[in-house]
């Protein structure tokens, strides 16, 4: 067994950002394997992806090509995944860390008879096991952890691997596959974020508010930031139980973990739990009146005051960048 085998999930026809960054990833494995990169794309676009995953060095693309996985389901897609792992027998295997790919993970790895590691931030193939870094204790720890059944697997954590840029290369070789799609769960209904807004999870900055807004409408002062630096909303769970925003904005151990670029934290005192899904991003800037605050102690920067005063004139500032930009 050799090589890696990447899970793709695809957004309108295009593959989504945790792929590519899972992809980016899979040539330097595949090679200290001594194999190759192979993806596993389902759905009926899913032949569209051949040219998008040749950018990315894939040599073999597996495709479900079956409408019925347009919609993921646990069952269907875990069937479907075993089987492509079953003709790839890669060394590896990565799925990227979102909603989908989090509950397909353990599925997979419990149809393999093999363990995962979760929300991985690094990894290396040394010593014929795959070795990855991930946060533990509430994000406080960084453990190293070595797989080693046969596939490895690993969720990535989005935004935590380089993004490598697409290059001109060969489409891959497409292997049809066919499974079954029966499954006891039956897709009701699919409900769409709000119109304009970015996926915390896919997204290089995200602007999160906290208890210090004092209610749902002030909640204007972050989406305005946000979509004038082209972010993300983000939010803290006190805010989410509130009922003041919907809980697919809630960042933390019970909501998303990200990793952005950016985090611009309002209002957000910083308890350990929210710390818990938002201490690895790249850069963190943290606005509170309490100059105490928990979150002042993880951030790169920290503003000291009013944010109902400062993020008006922040927005206004970028606002103005942009426009003579």
């Amino acid at each position: 067994m050799a090589g890696v085998l990447v899970f793709c999930e695809l957004q309108d026809g295009t593959l989504k950002k945790g792929a590519r960054e899972c992809l980016s990833a899979a040539g330097s494995l595949a090679s200290a394997t001594g194999g190759e990169v192979s993806a596993f794309v389902a759905g009926s676009s899913a032949q569209a992806a051949a040219e998008q995953c040749g950018q990315y060095g894939v040599r073999r693309l597996f495709v479900a090509a079956d409408n019925a996985l347009d919609q993921y389901t646990t069952e269907s897609y875990t069937a479907a995944m075993a089987e492509a792992v079953r003709q790839a027998a890669p060394s590896i295997v990565l799925i990227p860390g979102t909603s989908n790919g989090r509950d397909l993970a353990p599925r997979l790895a419990a149809r393999l008879n093999v363990g995962v590691a979760s929300d991985v931030t690094s990894l290396e193939w040394s010593d014929g096991r795959l070795v990855a870094r991930r946060f533990v204790y509430s994000g406080k720890a960084l453990a190293t952890v070595a797989v080693t059944g046969s596939p490895a697997m690993a969720t990535v954590r989005p935004n935590a691997l380089p993004l490598s840029q697409p290059a001109s290369g060969s489409a891959p070789e497409v292997v049809n596959i066919s499974t079954s799609t029966d499954s006891t769960v039956k897709v009701v209904e699919t409900k769409a974020p709000e119109a304009g807004e970015a996926s915390l999870t896919e997204s290089d900055i995200i602007v999160t508010g906290g208890r210090g807004l004092k209610e749902a409408a002030n909640f204007s002062y972050i989406r305005d930031l946000a979509h004038a630096i082209g972010g993300a909303v983000g939010a803290s769970r006190a805010t989410v139980d509130a009922g003041w925003i919907d809980h697919q904005h809630q960042v933390g151990q019970t909501g998303r973990v990200v990793s952005p670029n950016l985090y611009i934290a309002a209002g957000v005192s910083g308890a350990i739990q929210h710390l818990a899904g938002m201490s690895s991003s790249k850069h963190i800037i943290a606005i509170n009146k309490d100059p105490e605050a928990p979150i002042f102690r993880i951030a790169d920067l920290g503003v000291v005051g009013d944010l109902f005063t400062i993020l008006p004139a922040l927005t206004d500032e970028v606002k103005k960048a942009k426009a003579h930009s």
